[in-house]
């Protein structure tokens, strides 16, 4: 019997595959590209096309096969052999070889089966069709600059809440997908950023509209790539009645005409909640070699040992670097010397990051040390550099300037 390409990949890897057996569309391929693809690839999703139909995978299916066997797609950046996920989009070599083979095989469609597809489209159907008890959007579109600059800017969202109110379920929309870099969304319970919509974060009368702590200044933060977050059984956001929210906003350089008009979908919770969620960071200034200068032709790395002063129950994990980042390591060890692996990225991606929803909330007691590493690449041979040739750089939103963040959702 001759093997085919698709049978030894999938007996390199440890998988049984005999020639014979046929492999469809239907009941092989079709589970795995709902699974792990059409979160993304869907109308009006980021992915550059649909996914959602035989006909959409037949017409890309070398593509399909290449961007899968490379690992290339669908992305996911956390290394799996060191901690998993609840949101993994991670193909398993099993996968990867179920769509190998039935390239090799011609594409047959089959028949679904019932007992093994209907259920999981219900559930991923339901999930991505969830209607949002709450949609806010911008007051009006803003005119990005054409003048090529790094753009930061304040939007005033009021709520309309009427009684405090907890999310379970926080989606943003970016209206405009090429240029909007960030998005911070913050909870002001004090009315005194009502005035603050369009300004830029370097206009001096931004601050006279920042002079009270703002109630949460971190709802959720939006990046390429991150997806809805949704928080744990009986855990949420609380928004309090009356309060609004800002759209702290980065657009990236443009030199031409564009407007965004950004939208946030809440999902309130259903059940009574018995933990609110809150916001941990740990930031440049925590660095332990500092300070944060990633000086020109180097290499360097940083190091974070932080200790928490109280309990945390964590439930997600956010990294965030810029550009120079290459590869993220954190680990946290217990009072009682336990080690415990966090989330490693091998290869940092600025324009595909995630909230890593933990599979369980993670206990870490009191006096827990977090441990962070993250290494830099601010040389020529960096063909994701910005700035050519190499010049020092420090902290500073702008993406040509450098951050090292691991932001985590806990109660």
């Amino acid at each position: 019997m001759r093997i085919t390409n698709g049978a030894l990949f999938s007996s390199l890897v440890g998988i049984t595959v005999f020639a014979s057996a046929q492999v469809t569309y239907e009941n092989d391929v079709a589970p795995i590209i709902n699974n792990h693809c059409v979160s993304c690839h869907k109308p009006g999703g980021y992915g550059p096309f649909s996914l959602e139909s035989f006909s959409d995978v037949q017409k890309r299916a070398k593509f399909i096969g290449y961007v899968t066997q490379t690992r290339y797609m669908p992305p996911w950046k956390a290394d799996p052999s060191f901690s998993h996920f609840a949101n993994e989009r991670y193909l398993s070599d099993k996968e990867i070889a179920t769509i190998q083979l039935w390239i090799e095989q011609g594409l047959a469609r089959g028949v679904a089966s019932a007992v093994m597809r209907t259920d999981r489209l219900e559930e991923i159907t339901l999930a991505q069709n969830q209607d949002a008890d709450l949609v806010l959007e911008m007051a009006k579109p803003f005119e990005l600059s054409a003048d090529g600059i790094e753009d930061y800017r304040f939007f005033h969202v009021p709520t309309g809440l009427k009684e405090d109110t907890y999310v379970s379920k926080i989606e943003f929309i970016a209206g405009n997908k090429r240029y909007l870099h960030h998005s911070r969304i913050m909870v002001d319970t004090s009315g005194q950023t009502q005035g603050i919509d369009g300004l830029s974060e370097f206009d001096p009368l931004s601050r006279a509209f920042q002079k009270m702590p703002l109630m949460d200044e971190f709802l959720y933060g939006w990046v390429p790539g991150n997806l809805p977050v949704s928080f744990p059984e009986r855990t949420a956001k609380l928004i309090p009645a009356g309060a609004d929210l800002i759209f702290n906003i980065h657009y990236a350089p443009s030199a031409e005409e564009a407007s965004d008009r950004s939208t946030i979908k809440l999902y309130f919770a259903k059940e009574p909640v018995d933990h609110l969620i809150k916001s941990f960071y740990i930031r440049e200034d925590d660095i332990a070699n500092g300070p944060f200068i990633i000086r020109a032709n180097e290499k360097p790395k940083f190091y974070v040992s932080k200790t928490i002063e109280e309990d945390m129950h964590v439930v997600s994990l956010l990294p965030h670097m810029h550009f120079l980042g290459k590869n993220m390591t954190a680990l946290a060890i217990t009072p009682d010397e336990q080690e415990i692996p966090l989330i490693r990225i091998n290869d940092w991606d600025f324009n595909w990051q995630s909230t890593y929803l933990l599979e369980e909330s993670l206990f870490l007691p009191k006096g827990t040390v977090l441990l962070l590493v993250a290494e830099y690449d601010n040389t020529a041979d960096n063909p994701l550099n910005p700035v050519n040739p190499p010049k020092d750089v420090t902290y500073g939103w702008d993406s040509t300037d450098e951050m090292m963040n691991l932001i985590f959702y806990y109660y």
